[in-house]
């Protein structure tokens, strides 16, 4: 598969994007919205969506394959998160300059909006399915060890994991492992299809408006931005892509990490600085400027993981 081919299958995510920027900055898409969208997108379209690639999916019938990908999801965030502080010093970055906040972004990537859209696009629904076990361990890790990392708290808010797409993991994972989600069918399964298949357009436009409201709310430091692209689109990605080697798993999960490894930084670590006390604006540098930069890596990084991972695409 050539780097060309990687770009024209993943370019529509991008160009959603950007329309949604471009929404943003004529106010067709206005601030006042955002909350209704959202609420949609996280409490009905995306659990739809979710629930209508998990059910019926033979992988997640496999308790061993389900536990790799949840643990894999908080371990490589953990070990994300520890790389970037260690970058963060080298580079100078002081705790009363921000060094929790730059970690915390570095080391997280995107897991939902730009991730799986590119997983469906490359190998199709049964890997999507598995991400979701997968993005139960990421959500673990960034909302108990983000919280701690921010705030230097002990303690954990557990009610942040109690949201749509987690139950909604839960709900088919359940449904799957007592082998009646075929019993799921008809008009309902119908209408949950068609609801989900809403979901990821509209999410990745709202993404897109959403980093138009970030840029130019603080001035860029090169120094953050170099460093955070260097540690999230080439030091992460060789660490990720060689546990996908040399770890033992599933095609589907190497799958997954494959894509995890190209991906930027995630929107989350934006919220959690600004929840406990945090930098949100060096969170925003990195995530605009890894966004912008993986746009050109992340063809060449997929294209590399698929010959030496050995793995083979859908898109032909």
């Amino acid at each position: 598969m050539s780097s060309s081919t990687v770009i024209l299958s993943v370019l529509p995510i991008y160009i959603l994007m950007a329309g949604g920027a471009a929404l943003r900055k004529f106010g067709v898409i206005k601030r006042e919205h955002d909350t209704g969208i959202m609420q949609l997108i996280f409490s009905v379209l995306l659990p739809c969506f979710i629930l209508d690639r998990t059910l019926g999916s033979e992988v997640l019938r496999n308790w061993q394959v389900l536990a790799t990908g949840t643990g894999l999801g908080f371990s490589l965030i953990v070990i994300g998160i520890g790389i970037s502080y260690l970058a963060g010093k080298v580079i100078g970055i002081t705790p009363d300059k921000g060094i929790r906040t730059f970690a915390l972004a570095s080391g997280c990537q995107n897991y939902g909006f730009t991730a799986i859209p590119v997983v469906e696009i490359l190998w199709g629904s049964s890997s999507v399915a598995l991400l979701f076990v997968h993005n139960i361990g990421v959500e673990v890790a960034i909302w108990t060890v983000g919280p701690m990392l921010m705030s230097g708290a002990t303690g954990v808010s557990w009610r942040r994991l109690a949201n749509g797409p987690i139950i909604a993991v839960i709900i088919g994972l359940t449904l799957v492992t007592l082998r009646v989600d075929h019993l799921v069918t008809g008009p309902p399964r119908v209408a949950i299809s068609m609801l989900g298949i809403g979901a990821f357009p509209l999410a990745i436009m709202m993404t897109g408006a959403t980093i138009m409201d970030l840029v130019g709310t603080e001035k860029p430091s090169w120094k953050i931005v170099t460093t955070a692209c260097v540690v999230r689109l080439a030091v992460m990605p060789v660490i990720i892509i060689l546990c996908a080697k040399f770890i033992p798993m599933a095609t589907e999960l190497r799958q997954i990490l494959l894509v995890q490894a190209a991906m930027p930084a995630a929107l989350t670590p934006i919220l959690l600085a600004r929840l406990y006390g945090g930098r949100p604006g060096i969170a925003v540098q990195v995530v605009i400027a890894t966004t912008v930069v993986s746009i050109f890596t992340l063809p060449y990084i997929i294209t590399f993981g698929i010959r030496y991972l050995n793995l083979s695409p859908i898109t032909p």
